[in-house]
């Protein structure tokens, strides 16, 4: 059976135990312990009763490859509190590229534009918790029906609650079915966590571009700090991309910070040799080490080059009485 999910936050290569689970992101942990306990004991096998080996044994599978681990994830505290701010995070970040990513769910659209958003939240995954998994060959679908209301909901409260615009699209057109090990897609199982490919629908290298041309606009308005957690979500998506490390070199740069501007670009001209942010700025890095060195070199003293007292000729000079070749034959009274 196939645990594929490329909808709502596993979008963002983010494994949402929450939607796996069937809880808000909010949810407290006796809730979530509450639900852990009747999913496992739906999935159990005494549960099922009558139905076929075949139903029992992917009732097995959902159970120890995607319940089990989320609720592990969730029940530990310090996990748990540490996932609750990257959750966060993943909701800003989704906020800042709402144009690129699509919901295909009734639920999430209608969830983007509510007026109440905490209690059309909390109505709309208590409904598709109840169906999820009654039926094991539904169960993906209604997780990834889960994501994308937690995604609108982390959105819209990144947002202080206004509406989202984003790209929605007929739930027909859902990828999170199909089969693994296809293009980009990503499955879930003990190997690993469960994560997306692309992002709404655009590839890889468009998505980061767009972070990689807000931080350009922000560099030129000196504002690094910004430009650098742009190109970090970036990197996030795709630490390969040598126009992020090129972008991070420049702002090192930009901020004297020479040492790792040359690292930046070194991480860039890794990835694509060719990059003209980089090459240029390896160039200046160089020129800037090397006037660094020539500055520090220990000129010379010239106490140590001329030691004569001021006023007297050194010896050997012709005008010294005491040595040289006129010294030697006339220095001396007879």
């Amino acid at each position: 059976m196939s645990f594929q999910i490329d909808r709502g936050l596993f979008k963002l290569d983010f494994t949402d135990h929450h939607a796996i689970l069937g809880v808000p992101v909010d949810a407290e942990f006796k809730d979530i312990r509450k639900r852990y306990l009747r999913i496992a004991k739906g999935l159990h096998p005494d549960s099922l009763g009558t139905e076929s080996t075949t139903h029992k044994q992917q009732a097995n599978e959902v159970l120890s490859k995607l319940v089990n681990p989320a609720y592990e994830k969730l029940s530990q505290e310090k996990e748990r509190i540490e996932y609750s701010v990257l959750i966060k995070l993943k909701g800003q970040q989704a906020l800042r590229m709402q144009d690129s990513l699509e919901v295909y769910s009734e639920l999430a659209k209608q969830l983007s534009r509510a007026s109440d958003v905490d209690s059309s939240y909390k109505s709309a995954i208590s409904q598709l918790a109840e169906q999820q998994y009654q039926a094991i060959d539904q169960a993906i679908e209604l997780t990834a029906q889960i994501s994308e209301l937690n995604l609108i909901y982390l959105m819209r409260k990144a947002g202080k609650g206004e509406e989202i615009r984003m790209g929605t699209k007929p739930l027909a057109t859902s990828t999170s079915s199909q089969t693994a090990g296809t293009g980009s897609q990503n499955t879930a199982g003990s190997t690993g966590p469960l994560t997306g490919g692309s992002v709404g629908g655009t590839s890889r290298s468009a998505l980061v571009e767009q972070y990689c041309k807000r931080a350009e606009d922000l560099i030129a308005k000196n504002q690094f700090a910004k430009a650098t957690l742009e190109l970090r979500d970036a990197l996030q998506i795709d630490p390969k991309y040598s126009r992020c490390h090129s972008l991070e070199g420049k702002i090192y740069l930009m901020q004297g910070n020479v040492k790792l501007a040359g690292i930046s670009f070194d991480r860039a001209l890794k990835f694509n040799p060719e990059d003209p942010i980089a090459l240029d700025g390896k160039q200046r890095v160089e020129k800037r080490s090397g006037q660094a060195s020539g500055a520090t070199q220990k000129k010379p003293d010239p106490k140590a080059t001329n030691s004569t007292p001021p006023g007297k000729a050194k010896p050997g000079d012709p005008k010294s009485g005491g040595g040289g070749l006129f010294g030697g034959l006339f220095g001396k009274k007879k």
